[in-house]
């Protein structure tokens, strides 16, 4: 099992980034799939969350309105559009399966690296 993110980079304050997090080893449509963040000296953030359906989205309040979690079948892929992105965005981010969009965001199981996202001018 592994989830390998990547689309992480260096963005000015303002920019726009995809974040692309591929699994293998299982599929993604019979989980919840979240994205998380860890900025350096602060505890993980679950930010944003998508349901196996595909019903339901939900989104921190740090990042509502700017960010959107998506899922795509096919690809075995869930992606985070980041838009107008923030200083306060720099982290590494990564995503796993979680048992529901709420309560916390508890992970299922985790595996693989993140990408780290660095918002500055």
């Amino acid at each position: 099992v592994q989830l390998q993110a990547s689309g992480g980079g260096l963005v000015q304050p303002g920019g726009s980034l995809r974040l692309s997090c591929v699994a293998s080893g299982f599929t993604m449509d019979y989980y919840n799939m979240a994205w998380f963040r860890q900025a350096p000296g602060k505890e993980r953030e679950g930010i944003s969350c998508i349901t196996k359906s595909d019903t339901s989205t939900e989104y921190a309040d740090s990042v509502k309105g700017r960010f959107t979690i998506a899922r795509d079948s096919a690809k075995n892929t869930v992606y985070l559009h980041m838009n107008n992105v923030k200083p306060e965005d720099t982290a590494v981010y990564y995503c796993a399966p979680v048992w529901a969009c709420d309560n916390g965001y508890q992970v299922v199981f985790s595996g693989g690296q993140g990408t780290l996202v660095t918002v500055s001018s």
